[in-house]
């Protein structure tokens, strides 16, 4: 008999990266790259060629990697790609010494200064202004019986926190609102983004704004953050007006838009789990916090606020996966695809808020793991168990099909989120 050759089962073809399909459910592209590209070369929408890290073993050790600097001016790659870290108006000299640009020992120096304003003990402190914040914008709109949950909550209410932490006077607050929207390109519902320009525009005047505050706290001082780097600066830790500057720009940058998509995608997610929904719900009417403290963990690794880590660029040649990385080469860690990854996570594509192994990359890995994690955990605790209290009933309003992802390489997150519910009375 003659013999039949075994047949070979096609090879699936490479998914199609960063279009508006992948946006809106990037993850079966990242399970594909994961088997079968899991350290991948690939042109970004802007040109730039890097490598993206998918599994999570690699995920972890690059992040934690001396030899992947964050320094821009490592990479080997064109001109216009130097200083891209995914935070607008990183391009302007005097906020380029921020945490996520620089390497120990500045690095050490400067987080070393603020990570002050983020113990467990002034966190604590703190929470009791976060659950105000939270109620009153939630009393905003709760008589309508419908809201759009990033615009009214989401996007409000981590602007506000971290401009109180900062010491931004309360009559501001409400000017930083509206320049950190047009940092996002953030507009009300049925408008489009900010006008072209908008984004140096915002960035020119918090930069002034943070300029003028720093010396009006340098005379008169407060029990606040901007205060205490002055401090620091002025007892011999050598912090410059510009690194104080560019300090507080990024706390409000990456404090905000993290917490946006925190509570955005993670309500997101319960309302489209009913199931586990219902039990978190039935938890905190039982007094309990428990599943609502793993909640927020499985919401960061199953559809989490930061989609890639931010740049590293390889300062030596390295093998990360298997793939040799060259001097100067850009890496970009796929946090989103190490956190589905099915060697470290038991049904990575399921939602389960009482999952217990979950070590994950949500707010990274290694010396440079995110410094606002522990205040960010406490604002999604409290808006979402708020929410799911006060608005019991809370449901889409319209087909989740139909929502739209903010466009970007390195966050992920909604551009609304219509809801409706059983208006409150007053």
């Amino acid at each position: 008999m003659r013999h039949q050759p075994a047949s070979v089962p096609p090879v699936t073809p490479a998914p199609e990266l960063f279009t508006w399909e992948f946006a809106t459910d990037p993850y079966p592209a990242y399970a594909w790259l994961r088997e079968h590209a899991p350290v991948h070369r690939t042109a970004l929408p802007s040109g730039v060629e890097a490598w993206l890290v998918t599994r999570y073993v690699d995920a972890r050790q690059a992040l934690a990697d001396a030899r992947l600097s964050k320094n821009p001016t490592h990479h080997a790659g064109p001109a216009h790609a130097k200083g891209k870290t995914g935070i607008p108006g990183e391009r302007k000299a005097e906020l380029m010494t921020h945490l996520l640009n620089i390497d120990p020992p500045d690095h050490t120096r400067l987080r070393r200064l603020v990570s002050k304003a983020f113990t467990p003990r002034r966190v604590a402190e703190f929470a009791p202004r976060v659950q105000e914040l939270t109620d009153r914008l939630i009393d905003d709109f709760a008589a309508k019986g419908e809201a759009d949950l990033i615009h009214d909550f989401a996007f409000p209410l981590p602007i506000y926190a971290i401009c109180d932490l900062l010491g931004v006077p309360r009559e501001d607050q409400d000017d930083f609102r509206d320049w950190a929207g047009m940092m996002l390109r953030h507009s009300k519902p049925g408008h489009s983004g900010g006008p072209r320009g908008g984004v140096g525009r915002a960035v020119k005047k918090i930069r002034s704004y943070l300029a003028d505050l720093i010396h009006r706290k340098r005379a008169d001082p407060g029990d606040d953050l901007i205060s205490g780097l002055i401090r620091a600066g002025d007892h011999g830790e050598h912090l410059t007006e510009n690194e104080a500057a560019a300090m507080a720009f990024i706390i409000l940058f990456a404090g905000f838009e993290t917490t946006v998509n925190l509570i955005g995608n993670g309500m997101f997610a319960l309302l489209r789990h009913p199931g586990q929904r219902a039990l978190l719900q039935r938890s905190l009417e039982a007094g309990e916090t428990g599943l609502l403290a793993t909640g927020v963990e499985e919401l960061l690794r199953y559809d989490g606020p930061v989609e890639l880590a931010t740049w590293r660029y390889a300062t030596e040649p390295l093998t990360l996966g298997g793939q040799r990385i060259a001097t100067g080469d850009a890496v970009l860690v796929v946090l989103a695809a190490a956190d589905r990854d099915p060697e470290r996570f038991t049904d990575p594509d399921t939602l389960d808020l009482s999952r217990r192994d979950n070590q994950h990359l949500g707010y990274g890995h290694g010396i440079h793991y995110c410094l606002g994690a522990p205040l960010a955990r406490v604002e999604g605790q409290t808006a979402l168990a708020t929410l799911l209290t006060r608005l019991p009933d809370v449901r889409l309003a319209g087909d989740p099909a139909d929502l739209r992802w903010r466009g970007g390489l390195i966050m992920r997150g909604l551009r609304t989120l219509p809801v409706q519910f059983t208006p409150l009375s007053g």
